[in-house]
């Protein structure tokens, strides 16, 4: 069977930055996704497509179809008062703020005694990423799988750990959800 669109992919990844050093690696556990629906980057997934069970390769997908540019404009200055009640801010801390469009991760870069500035560029925006991968598994998906747009069961989400619980919250049916 190979990687299309609507297939259940489970694989194994380390991830290295340019400089070599391990970023990410999958673990014990593999990573499952349902392909074509964008649940991982856009340049991994192109990459997967057509691949099969038991093939392992090598590639570098650029920062553009990775996590983005750095973009200067997701840096932004805010008073010190927003965030009053917090005990402690530091550079580096990084917190969900609201917004709009949704919820995003933000770091604090800078914090001085009259403001914070902060980052919305994902940790690795800017890089680009050399993965090495051994696909281990792909299966269809359910019909549920492909209404909620991601792969269902507890495959690589340690048995309804952490991931597993990061899984749910973006399924339109919420941790209620019976995949997860």
């Amino acid at each position: 069977m190979e990687i299309t669109k609507n297939k259940v992919v489970s694989f194994d990844y380390t991830l290295r930055g340019m400089d070599n050093e391990v970023i990410d690696i999958s673990g014990a556990a593999p990573l499952v996704y349902l392909h074509g629906y964008g649940n991982i980057i856009p340049g991994l997934e192109k990459a997967m497509e057509g691949k099969k069970a038991g093939a392992s390769f090598k590639l570098t997908v650029p920062a553009v179809e990775a996590y983005g540019e750095w973009d200067q404009m997701l840096v932004t200055t805010v008073p010190r008062s927003v965030f009053d009640g917090a005990e402690k801010l530091e550079e580096g801390m990084e917190f969900e703020a609201q917004f709009p469009e949704g919820s995003q991760i933000v770091k604090i870069i800078k914090v001085t005694d009259a403001e914070v500035t902060l980052d919305g560029n994902h940790s690795l925006a800017g890089m680009d990423l050399n993965f090495e991968i051994t696909i281990r598994e792909i299966r269809d998906a359910s019909e549920e799988e492909i209404t909620h747009g991601h792969a269902h069961g507890h495959e690589g989400c340690g048995a309804g750990g952490a991931g597993c619980a990061g899984c749910s919250s973006h399924c339109p049916e919420g941790p209620g959800c019976s995949g997860h």
